[in-house]
């Protein structure tokens, strides 16, 4: 007793944060260890004090734009939180070599826990789906997809200040009968194994004794609905892995295979430019690639797909052992639902400002695929314009006084940009020159209407790409990071209608290129300033391109080295 009465004294003397009572028992060689934590301390006090001050920011997905908002992200200032029914981030551009084999599925995925580590703080990741988001209330239900006996609850809700909605899209089926019984899709890792296998069953199914040459040839039919980048793609990473790998392994229906891709437009890759789209179609000609253009799916069967030829309104129904189905994406039943809440509920896509925040709420983003940016037209806003620039309020305006909002103009409303290139000027002013081409000292209000009244025709959509999702993501990640700074100096245009600048400037993509790998080591790219190139020296440009953007070193080596044992080995043709 003396003992614990003397301890007590000497610990009750420290003014530390934490007090530890050791008793030994000499008797029963045991030992009594007591600990007890101050919750008054200096230092726990900063760190709850600085935890309540930081806004609470909920990103939803591990796809491009979530994951390049993560990255780049300064957590000093926000608690982060990350829901998805993946913890990994997939090179998704790669999903059509995983389906033949040439790279591997794990090759192209990094735990995302790996690339939200940061060495100012600590991002959470909850492996679950977003079930609701509850804008009113700044709150989103999820569920946990963990399907096993585990205990616990599977439901829970996380409060927000700042939501970063990046879920990605859905397949779009257009509703089309039997799609989703009969037909693989190729939006994620999964789907490409799954599309691995069924290549496979297909081969040894047709090898079977007693069946009959029209049966095998059924069986190894192999029909793509879609000519857009993913299913031109696919039919040429499969072409390659036919007749590279399988004929020799199956060299008794190297003859049957048959490979059909199915486009409802005038041509493939009809998003690219014309000299590419030729040049594919007459590479897949070559290659004994069935095109099917001017084609409109009707209906899926387990054993047929009927469509309807456009030019002659007759419906034809093709025979397949497999099809893929690759037609674009639409909006997912989560968003959809958001969607009616923030009264969007007759818009196809969730629709974001120029800053990507979703309009009808203030504090919520949207990027990716999931939405699109709904560009302010410049004929709204035109009269609040010629105001702001009328500096003498006098109704007429100088060309003096129209050169100091230009930049703001092309910066706020990006389709003036276009409709300049589009019409071979070098200046805006350009624009208010009278008929004859004479350049005009100042101008009245109807004359400025009708200088601008053309330019909203260039108002275009940005696509559902890797690349812009990725660009948003990190646009996004620099306003969160320049918050308090930019209220103070703001960056961006001035507000035509209202006061100040806006405090960023708003997101603008740029385009850096698009590729098309076409098999057989050929490839078309669609490079900046309208340069075109194809063949054997684009792909070695695909190759390098890839392997520098993956996520990490640990995929960038597994990618090349995947490349390396497939131009050695060949493809594997396991069923696993």
């Amino acid at each position: 007793m003396r003992l614990l009465s003397y301890l007590n004294r000497t610990f009750n003397g420290f003014p530390s944060s934490s007090k530890l009572l050791l008793v030994f028992s000499l008797s029963g060689g045991g030992l009594l260890a007591y600990s007890e934590s101050q919750s008054n301390s200096p230092a726990n006090s900063v760190e709850h004090e600085g935890l309540a001050n930081k806004k609470k920011v909920v990103a939803l997905g591990t796809g491009w734009a979530s994951t390049s908002f993560l990255k780049d992200l300064d957590i000093s200032s926000y608690d982060v939180q990350v829901v998805s029914p993946r913890n990994y981030f997939a090179f998704t551009p790669l999903l059509p070599s995983v389906t033949c084999g040439t790279v591997e599925a794990r090759s192209i995925v990094e735990p995302i826990r790996n690339i939200i580590k940061k060495k100012n703080g600590e991002i959470l990741f909850w492996e679950a789906e977003c079930t609701k988001i509850d804008a009113a209330n700044k709150k989103v239900f999820c569920r946990s997809v963990i399907e096993s006996n585990l205990v616990g609850k599977k439901e829970f809700s996380l409060d927000y200040d700042y939501l970063v909605v990046a879920t990605g899209a859905e397949v779009n089926t257009f509703n089309t009968p039997g799609v989703m019984e009969y037909c693989h899709f190729l939006k994620e890792v999964e789907d490409a194994q799954k599309i691995r296998r069924s290549v496979i069953d297909c081969f040894e199914k047709a090898i079977l004794p007693e069946l009959t040459e029209e049966e095998r040839r059924i069986n190894l039919h192999f029909v793509i609905v879609g000519g857009g980048p993913t299913g031109v793609e696919f039919a040429a990473e499969l072409h390659d892995f036919v007749h590279e790998d399988l004929v020799k392994l199956y060299p008794m229906v190297k003859n049957l295979v048959r490979i059909t891709v199915i486009q409802s437009g005038d041509h493939i890759l009809n998003t690219y430019d014309s000299r590419i789209s030729t040049f594919a179609e007459q590479k897949f000609a070559r290659d004994g690639i069935d095109v099917h253009t001017g084609c409109r799916v009707l209906s899926v069967s387990d054993k047929e797909v009927n469509m309807k030829i456009k030019s002659t309104g007759e419906n034809v129904s093709m025979p397949h052992g497999m099809v893929v189905w690759s037609t674009g994406v639409s909006t997912r039943p989560v968003i959809k639902d958001f969607m009616d809440q923030i009264g969007q509920g007759k818009r196809k896509v969730l629709a974001t400002d120029e800053w990507l925040r979703v309009k009808g709420c203030e504090n919520v983003y949207a990027i990716g695929d999931c939405a699109t940016i709904d560009q302010r037209k410049i004929m709204e806003d035109i009269g609040a314009i010629f105001n702001a620039a009328d500096k003498d309020k006098s109704g007429i305006l100088t060309v003096e006084e129209f050169n100091d909002i230009i930049d703001d103009i092309l910066i706020r409303y990006p389709q003036v940009e276009l409709h300049l290139q589009n019409k071979h000027l070098s200046s805006v002013t350009q624009l208010l020159n009278d008929p004859e081409g004479n350049a005009r000292k100042e101008i009245d209000i109807k004359v400025f209407k009708s200088a601008l009244s053309q330019a909203d025709s260039q108002m275009k959509s940005l696509p559902a790409t890797a690349q812009v999702a990725a660009q948003q993501g990190t646009y996004l990640s620099s306003c969160f990071d320049k918050r308090d700074v930019a209220k103070i100096t703001p960056e961006g245009p001035r507000r035509f209608k209202g006061t100040g600048r806006h405090y960023f400037l708003p997101f603008r993509y740029k385009h850096f290129g698009q590729f098309a790998p076409l098999g057989g080591e050929q490839a078309a790219a669609e490079l900046p300033g309208d340069w075109v190139s194809v063949g054997r020296s684009t792909q070695w440009l695909w190759y390098s391109v890839y392997a520098s953007k993956q996520v990490s070193w640990r995929t960038r080596v597994l990618v090349v080295s995947d490349w390396t044992r497939r131009s050695i080995f060949g493809r594997d043709s396991s069923r696993i």
